[in-house]
């Protein structure tokens, strides 16, 4: 039984704690007046926007809520209407709402709604994609805005480990420094709240085993455990390798973790649906393909580098996707047809390839040759293939390959002359 004196304790509570914390600013550009729904992985740092949204405001002037709280367990629908009678007894006023996991609550979309079109300023968090659903947005009518928020950006981790970069850095003694972060971004990821940890690889696992055990076994009521471990581990080593259903299938029955293909498919869609990792198809290729082979990512490579040794390329690949899906959201295929370019955003007309080092003269024809071809194909006079810390730039027949560096890319360079950087 929920009552209305806990609920009053819960959010005089919050305030209390909310005003105590000292923590950046994340470098995410909002719209002032709008509603919006947050989503994301678990500890991708939603919940530190929303305190961001709140620390400008009187604590008389807010609600804020995280159904995660275990004093909420036996929390409805209907127990909604005694949240806001709460907050008037203890201020007489209309609050601006914050509902911190919000996907707990069957049915919270409708809440939500009536709170909108009453016009209250509301702000919802929420850790799984169903809450992008078309259901969910057709109940909500177009009064929120979704915001997708990932891990840190490279800008922003270096900002959250109080590194200012100095003007033209990238020519001075900073560098070094910028290219040492950068080898910690790509091993322990941008995941806010392990940048604080000494032993990182110790706090990725919590996280991990958090949206393991707590979005996905017990949120969808899981038995097979071990089937699911190991396609996540399965999943890891085929970074930046396209991989079919059938073939991961056929990997985990020889493992011992059988699996039959409907329920492979679930379990990708569970991975998704809790934003652990995200998939692209190759361009070229016809729609049931696109629905069955494709490339896989994490949505963090500290997440990523648990289940590798050593596979810088990985990570490497992974980061770049990850940047471009800050930059594009879903708009992003691999190329394929006799040879491979890793990425190709079609609205831009931009090629990527990604590649640890091209000093190696077998691998640097093979990457060219790649980007070559597909240059051809789409007739693009301009790409780029984005390395560890190697410039260079290629001139070709076919147009120019600019080769630039990771930190380079994501800091300075865009890899599109059309728009700014969105970092």
């Amino acid at each position: 039984m929920i009552s209305i004196e806990n609920i009053k304790k819960i959010i005089i509570e919050s305030h209390e704690y909310i005003r105590s914390l000292d923590f950046e600013d994340r470098i995410i550009e909002l719209e002032e007046k709008a509603n919006y729904v947050f989503v994301g992985m678990r500890r991708a740092g939603k919940t530190f926007l929303i305190y961001n949204l709140i620390k400008s405001r009187n604590s008389t002037d807010y609600m804020y809520i995280n159904f995660e709280d275990e004093r909420l367990m036996e929390f409805t629908v209907s127990d909604f209407d005694l949240l806001l009678e709460a907050y008037n007894q203890l201020f007489n006023k209309k609050p601006a709402v914050f509902f911190d996991e919000i996907q707990n609550i069957y049915g919270w979309e409708k809440f939500c709604r009536r709170l909108a079109d009453s016009g209250y300023s509301i702000s919802i968090t929420g850790s799984n994609a169903n809450m992008l659903s078309r259901e969910i947005a057709t109940t909500l009518g177009g009064r929120f805005l979704v915001k997708e928020i990932q891990a840190l950006s490279f800008r922003e981790f270096l900002v959250f480990n109080n590194v200012v970069l100095a003007e033209n850095f990238e020519y001075g003694n900073q560098k070094t420094q910028i290219v040492k972060m950068m080898d910690e971004y790509l091993h322990f990821g941008g995941l806010p709240e392990c940048i604080k940890y000494n032993d990182k690889r110790n706090c990725l696992s919590n996280v991990f085993q958090k949206v393991f055990f707590g979005d996905i076994i017990a949120r969808y009521k899981l038995k097979n455990e071990f089937a699911l471990k190991m396609l996540i581990k399965k999943i890891a080593e085929s970074v930046n390798n396209e991989t079919s259903f059938n073939r991961i299938k056929n990997i985990l029955n020889s493992a011992n973790a059988k699996v039959g293909t409907g329920t492979l498919i679930e379990y990708f869609g569970y991975l998704e649906e809790s934003f652990l990792i995200f998939s692209i198809s190759n361009y070229t290729s016809k729609f049931s393909e696109k629905e069955t082979k494709k490339k896989f990512y994490f949505a963090d490579t500290g997440i990523l580098n648990l289940f590798l040794y050593d596979q810088k390329s990985k990570l490497l690949e992974n980061l770049v996707y990850i940047e471009l899906r800050r930059r594009y959201q879903s708009d992003i295929f691999f190329f394929k047809r006799i040879y491979e370019t890793d990425f190709f955003i079609p609205e831009k007309l931009l090629l990527i390839q990604v590649c640890i080092s091209i000093k190696d003269y077998e691998t640097r024809e093979r990457e060219i040759k790649s980007l070559l071809y597909s240059m051809r194909e789409l007739n693009i006079k301009e790409s780029y293939i984005i390395t560890y810390d190697e410039h260079e730039e290629i001139l070709t027949e076919a147009g120019k390959i600019i080769v630039v560096p990771y930190w380079n890319w994501s800091l300075i360079n865009n890899a599109d002359q059309n728009r700014p950087a969105l970092l």
